[in-house]
């Protein structure tokens, strides 16, 4: 089986081991805009060939996990270079925008849009990771305008390397991340942002900062490239949350300036249930 992966970081480096591990006499070709990034994949076993874009309709199933500005940019393309036989899946964080630009393609029906609730605060190939997807959610969205067939496969494929597949308009799947992903990513970066302004002495900054503070930071360091595009093609929602978030932050500081402690020790055992609803989701 030849496979191939468009943009070898993280996510599909880490697919790639996957492919690798769980398929058999499987041949993983792999395109990158980076040379460096491509060099680093073969260096490292991710991929077994560099593949051009005259050469995508040799393979038989297309992953593109690219940032998802590229996605949206380059699928219509990849659709029209791909052979009838090939199914083209893309990883992207939002799905609406993703999946309106090929909804007249004469290809459609060879496309699977999807959405893998995975990943760490690090990029690049070097931070491939095997089992990253073992147990984590496969967003599926519009399964009914992909072929049977290729669609059999995705969800076969993606159970066996331990997802667990959900299903979603591509609508609702961008409004809800934006609340539960892209939203801790803004707050982590906002957060970081301003210690780093607020406190010059670095060295004082590692030297107070618990555990607390490098969970809620981590997300901080995640790729600047992927989240840039995250926020621009999500930027209805993104924009709607942070309203939402906004007004919670001024009504939090104005019970402080007013010295309601009891209303904001109220604030915090409310909030407190989220822990019941995370425990649900984990199990």
């Amino acid at each position: 089986m030849k496979i191939g992966i468009i943009g070898i970081g993280l996510i599909g480096g880490s697919l790639a081991i996957e492919l690798k591990k769980t398929i058999k006499d499987v041949k993983v070709f792999g395109n990158d805009s980076s040379k460096v990034n491509l060099k680093l994949s073969l260096d490292a076993d991710l991929i077994d060939e560099i593949i051009s874009k005259k050469e995508y309709n040799n393979l038989d199933v297309i992953f593109l996990t690219v940032p998802v500005k590229e996605i949206s940019k380059q699928l219509p393309e990849i659709l029209d270079l791909v052979s009838s036989k090939t199914l083209v899946v893309d990883f992207g964080s939002t799905k609406a925008n993703i999946c309106q630009v090929v909804s007249n393609h004469p290809k459609r029906s060879q496309f699977l849009a999807t959405h893998p609730i995975a990943g760490t605060e690090f990029s690049g190939p070097l931070a491939s990771k095997e089992n990253l997807f073992n147990g984590k959610v496969q967003i599926i969205c519009e399964s009914k305008k992909t072929d049977s067939n290729h669609l059999n496969w995705a969800l076969e494929w993606f159970k066996k390397i331990g997802m667990i597949i959900k299903e979603m308009t591509p609508i609702d799947h961008d409004k809800h991340i934006a609340y539960v992903s892209h939203l801790s990513h803004i707050s982590s970066i906002i957060l970081g942002q301003t210690v780093l302004e607020k406190e010059k002495d670095e060295s004082a900054i590692f030297a107070m900062a618990g555990s607390g503070f490098a969970s809620t930071v981590r997300l901080a360091k995640s790729s600047p490239e992927t989240w840039s595009s995250i926020f621009e093609e999500n930027e209805k929602n993104v924009l709607e949350t942070l309203t939402h978030y906004l007004s919670n932050l001024e009504k939090f500081k104005s019970l402080l300036e007013k010295k309601k402690h009891k209303e904001i020790h109220k604030i915090i055992e409310k909030t407190n249930a989220i822990k019941g609803i995370l425990k649900e989701i984990k199990n």
